[in-house]
């Protein structure tokens, strides 16, 4: 029978997958070594009617990215690299942003100082038959003539800011091709996934079509309607390349919180998961009162502050299929979650974290900001009805719309203070800033738009 703590996180997943067109997801959380909980839910095969189930499998995109920084990592180990290098010293790569050399770091921290190229969105595009703009890359030599020019878009000096640079980890994948002396899928085959018995990853396709459960990749029409996509075998391999499932990659998080070792098996270092997890650089996120900085490691994202703790974790998605996967160190805690369309990965891993750890997801930030926009959301309307507005939410902000006559006008209302019992957003038009609140008085609720009062009489 399910207690009520896990009916209650089973709810929110179901409820979740049902915003966001979720087809099929499957989770397995740990703590001290152990499954405490996994359940696959929805379908993985949505044609057949075939449900999912925690050992489904799933492409898990840039989760990929953990396993590629630790291949790095181990070779830096041995000796056969250093990250303090220059990138030119292993591929003829000769972009210098601003004057200066890329070092291995660089890329492992997305520091690299090249901004957002957009080759993935563009590779994933074709994969579903939705791009227009096509581009022949079948190998990081391609990658590497499109590549050519990027130093004349520079962000910033090599290792001064964050930009996530996808075509960094390709470079990576390469570089630990050139300096093992065999192929990327091979060397984490040998050197990770064996290891730690991840028996069902792999970055072939022909593992793929032998395996009796994997989950067929979906994408939403513009309809809405839900259509079969396929995976980017052999297009994305270092930076998003890897297909799993939730059990094996739970094994991955257990070998992390033991600092390089498993069972016994020992994968690395304890020095080298430290350095791993240990911040790089500020992400440039600008966080709400009490979400801590974030900062990125050596293919691990940092959250300083998740219910005053730690959170190590990456998420991943193809058109198709999202991942995602998270630990608290201090806890001995962690969370994978794989799903084949929907991308509410990241939110439903948090929700999942806080109820391993016993704690209530609404006090963190990001449930609680939601959880208040959700609540303004609704129907307005002032004296004897006879003006009308709907307020919707649209991500972090909410919409105001109103009507008059034929025309109708939409502005966004821009958070200024959530915290306190009267609620406050913005309005910015050209030259001015209007003060919207929010007040709940007398067991009604209330919103004030410059001169007008309007009562919520309707949610939405």
């Amino acid at each position: 029978m399910v207690d009520k703590k896990t009916e209650k996180l089973e709810k929110y997943i179901f409820r979740r997958m049902g915003e966001s067109g979720s087809v099929g997801l499957s989770i397995a959380i740990i703590k001290e070594d152990k499954i405490r909980y996994s359940k696959g839910f929805g379908f993985r095969d949505f044609i057949q009617g075939i449900s999912a189930s925690p050992e489904t499998i799933y492409c898990v995109g840039s989760v990929t990215k953990s396993f590629t920084a630790l291949a790095v990592m181990q070779l830096c180990e041995e000796k056969l690299l250093n990250i303090e290098d220059p990138v030119d010293l292993y591929l003829p790569f000769n972009t210098k942003p601003m004057g200066e050399k890329i070092l291995v770091k660089h890329l492992l921290s997305h520091t690299s100082g090249i901004p957002h190229l957009g080759y993935a969105e563009a590779t994933l595009s074709a994969t579903a038959d939705t791009t227009e703009n096509w581009l022949p890359i079948c190998s990081p030599e391609d990658l590497l003539v499109f590549m050519d020019g990027a130093e004349e878009w520079p962000l910033a000096k090599p290792g001064q800011r964050y930009g996530y640079l996808n075509e960094g980890f390709i470079l990576l994948g390469k570089i630990i091709e050139k300096v093992s002396g065999i192929s990327y899928p091979e060397y984490v085959k040998e050197k990770i996934l064996k290891p730690l018995s991840m028996n069902r990853s792999t970055f072939y396709e022909d593992d793929v079509k032998n395996d009796k459960n994997v989950a067929t990749p979906y994408i939403r029409s513009q309809s809405g309607s839900i259509v079969a996509t396929r995976y980017p075998y052999g297009q994305m391999i270092a930076d998003g390349g890897l297909m799993s499932n939730a059990i094996d990659l739970v094994k991955f998080l257990n070998m992390c919180l033991h600092e390089g070792t498993l069972d016994g098996v020992k994968v690395t270092s304890s020095e080298t998961i430290r350095n791993m997890m240990k911040p790089k650089i500020h992400t440039n996120e600008e966080t709400v009162a009490g979400a801590g900085p974030r900062y990125y490691g050596y293919g691990f994202r940092i959250k300083s502050n998740f219910l005053g703790r730690t959170l190590i974790h990456h998420s991943g998605s193809v058109f198709g299929s999202s991942a995602y996967i998270s630990m608290i160190p201090e806890e001995k805690t962690g969370v994978a979650i794989v799903a084949n369309g929907g991308y509410v990965v990241e939110d439903i891993g948090e929700y999942s974290t806080a109820w391993i750890l016993g704690e209530d997801p609404t006090l963190i930030p990001y449930f609680k900001r939601e959880q208040t926009l959700n609540e303004l959301t609704g129907i307005y309307k002032t004296f004897r009805n006879l003006s009308n507005y709907k307020v919707v939410r649209s991500g972090g902000i909410l919409q105001l719309q109103s009507s008059f006559g034929q025309r109708t006008f939409s502005t966004p209302l821009i958070p200024v203070n959530l915290d306190d019992e009267i609620k406050q957003f913005n309005v910015y038009g050209i030259d001015t800033t209007t003060t919207v609140y929010f007040i709940h008085r007398d067991e009604e609720n209330y919103m004030m738009y410059e001169s007008n009062l309007a009562k919520k009489v309707g949610s939405l």
